[in-house]
């Protein structure tokens, strides 16, 4: 389990209202934020601090990995310069009787505030420009300890607790927005519309078109069709047009366990060919699906128009921060 502090001035009510954490993917220019990045981190069971006007408002569980998600619409004029495509993780609030400032308490939690990443600055006023950021347990406990038993047996419940994670209920009502808006076109034929669908769940001319490039699935080595899916690496809910959805080196053939775990973000591929582990995959669950996490395994050479998908796959699906850690 690990602990979070994020910052919701902005969007605390609908945060809070709607169960979620949303952030977006980058800067405003397209660079990097440790504290978006943060969001691909966390895990189910993790415990979230909420603060809001100086005070700590609630502490949330943890319910989901990170998705993909547009921006909630109920966040109306709140960060107009926001990506309309961002992170999103799926969030059990505790609204909070009991609300610390922790501006009246620096002297107990000071001492446990990490140089790197701190989401206090040393009067106890937020740090503008933070968004989500991890905090250690000395300093979870410390803040645990004010709150009072509210906060501390929701630590010691969450603790002993098997976490659930879920897919992302927001995730799936895009997809199911954007196969509409595919419907809807006037300017495809039946055929194409029905390609372009098909090719959501790795099957019609995009399963056709992988199978040009790839027998069998890279990790297990299975070669029989049947029990193949093909997947694409650029996620069919990212493609700008037709031709992303449908390419054959947008897809890998994989056998449903990996492909599970590539469509979710729990593994990628280097370049190179070698296998990425995301530091929230379950190891032990990974093993049992046939996934060496102990040994450097390399599922041999990508074709130019694979690594380009491939590359977008790692910057945008797999569960692990680009950034270092705290």
């Amino acid at each position: 389990m690990r602990y979070w502090w994020v910052n919701q001035n902005q969007t605390f009510r609908q945060e809070t209202a709607g169960g979620y954490l949303w952030s977006p993917k980058l800067k405003q220019g397209g660079a990097r934020n440790p504290f978006y990045e943060f969001m691909r981190e966390v895990s189910p069971g993790d415990l979230v601090l909420s603060f809001e006007g100086t005070y700590i408002r609630a502490i949330g569980v943890i319910q989901s990995h990170c998705y993909e998600c547009p921006k909630p619409p109920e966040f109306g004029a709140a960060g107009p310069n926001w990506d309309l495509i961002g992170w999103k993780v799926d969030v059990h609030y505790h609204v909070l009787r009991h609300q610390v400032r922790p501006a009246d308490h620096m002297q107990v939690l000071a001492p446990h505030i990490a140089e790197k990443y701190a989401p206090l600055q040393s009067d106890g006023r937020g740090l503008q420009g933070i968004y989500l950021t991890s905090v250690s347990s000395d300093f979870m406990e410390a803040l645990a300890g004010l709150i009072g038993p509210e906060a501390t047996n929701l630590l010691r419940m969450t603790g002993m607790a098997e976490p659930v994670g879920s897919y992302g209920q927001g995730l799936v009502e895009w997809e199911e927005h954007l196969r509409d808006e595919i419907s809807a076109r006037t300017d495809l034929s039946e055929t194409e519309k029905q390609q372009l669908i098909l090719a959501r769940r790795g099957q019609g001319q995009f399963r056709k078109n992988v199978q040009q490039l790839e027998q069998r699935c890279r990790v297990t080595r299975v070669d029989q069709p049947e029990h193949l899916r093909a997947s694409h690496c650029k996620p069919w809910r990212d493609c700008q047009s037709a031709d992303e959805r449908l390419n054959g080196e947008n897809g890998l053939l994989l056998t449903p366990s990996i492909d599970h775990l590539f469509d979710r973000g729990f593994i990628s591929f280097e370049n190179n060919g070698r296998l990425l582990i995301s530091p929230v995959a379950h190891r032990a669950s990974l093993v049992r699906m046939g996934i060496p996490v102990d040994e450097t395994l390399n599922v041999g050479a990508f074709s130019e128009g694979q690594r380009q998908f491939l590359e977008f796959h790692r910057n945008r699906v797999l569960l692990a921060a680009q950034v270092g850690g705290s």
